[in-house]
């Protein structure tokens, strides 16, 4: 290998790192039109089964039966956001307006409670929580930022909201727009295979996100019965805020719980700990625990078997490497991404014995 050889393949490697560098960074810049991009594909994998059901059963042609399945999704949107919306800023408003000293002292006089009833040494718990300046320590102000943080997510994404209906609505239109994009970069030979793993991606992961809606809905229907029976105040937002939650796996029933019992149990700050804060706080938390089980137990085992057709421990694991790859957002795309990747592979790598074994059910 001589001089120019080398300085060719050192040139070379320089320009493939630049040129990765330069899509990075023009990807890092129009990521809000992905995340559109992204938001528009799941609604239109949502929106494709209602297409199909209008074009085989109703006999709409494709543009009608679109534009009925646009006109349904955006009332059910709209709805949404008429439900929620006031309910969300009202109590944004209302924690952003919460003295957080008197709330942090409130706190500290339902600890004095607890300790009371539960026959504990509450003068030396509470000298060595004076020594220590725990509550003084304990910042609060996370609840109304939490909160206000959320609205206004929601509020930008309503500025783009046009966007993501304009791109999910040709999704839906011209399905075929993005599979003969991905043709012209197939092999002649491969092409028949790369449609089939589309078609098929598409149909598992539009069964994946339709069971995830029953799933928050399922589980949003639990808990506003729970706080609405026990007069939890703002019982719909809590509800709403803690079913969404589950969909970061794992750790968002975690959050949620929390995040539920801390709310139910701060609502009657004033009231007597061992006759009322402390019964209704048990009867919630066992609510909580029964809508968890019913997720579990019925409504996970059901998406994950007739969608992604995955064995459970494979959804956990992926999910835990997901997590520690991508944090959050890794959680939540790698079901979908494993899902993909193992339709792909089975069409191009059915005869390895790994592959085989894990896409036996698809």
């Amino acid at each position: 290998m001589n001089v120019k050889e080398i300085s060719n393949g050192i040139l070379r490697a320089v320009a493939i790192i630049a040129g990765i560098l330069l899509i990075g960074y023009f990807l890092y810049r129009i990521k809000s039109v992905l995340i559109y991009i992204a938001i528009a594909a799941v609604i239109s994998l949502i929106g494709r089964p209602i297409v199909l059901f209008l074009r085989r059963k109703l006999k709409f042609n494709n543009t009608l039966a679109v534009i009925a399945t646009m006109l349904l999704m955006i009332g059910i949107i709209t709805g949404i956001v008429a439900l929620f919306i006031p309910l969300l800023v009202q109590q944004g408003q209302n924690l952003s307006l919460l003295n957080i000293d008197a709330f942090q002292s409130n706190i500290e006089n339902l600890y004095r409670q607890a300790t009371e009833y539960f026959g504990l040494n509450s003068t030396d718990i509470e000298t060595s929580i004076k020594e220590s300046k725990l509550f003084s320590k304990l910042n609060l102000s996370f609840i109304p930022n939490f909160l206000n943080s959320f609205i206004s997510i929601l509020g930008s994404l309503s500025i783009g909201l046009f966007s993501v209906l304009f791109i999910a609505f040709f999704f839906l239109k011209d399905s075929k727009l993005f599979e003969d994009g991905l043709m012209t970069l197939a092999p002649d030979n491969k092409e028949s295979r790369l449609k089939k793993s589309i078609d098929t991606i598409k149909d598992l992961l539009s069964r994946y996100f339709v069971g995830l809606l029953f799933q928050i809905l399922i589980l949003f229907v639990i808990y506003a019965i729970i706080l609405v029976v026990f007069g939890i105040e703002n019982a719909i937002v809590i509800a709403f805020l803690c079913a969404l939650l589950n969909l970061i796996p794992y750790v968002g029933p975690l959050i949620g719980g929390v995040l539920m019992i801390t709310l139910s149990m701060t609502s009657n700050l004033g009231a007597d700990f061992s006759t009322v804060i402390l019964p209704k706080t048990i009867y919630i938390m066992i609510g909580f625990i029964v809508g968890q089980l019913v997720d579990n137990f019925v409504s996970q085992p059901q998406i994950f078997s007739k969608s992604v057709k995955s064995h459970p421990l494979e959804i956990f694991l992926i999910i835990i490497i997901g997590g520690l790859l991508f944090g959050v957002a890794g959680m939540i795309i790698a079901i979908p991404g494993y899902t993909a990747i193992k339709v792909i592979l089975k069409e191009f790598l059915a005869e390895n014995k790994i592959v085989k074994s894990l896409t036996k059910n698809i």
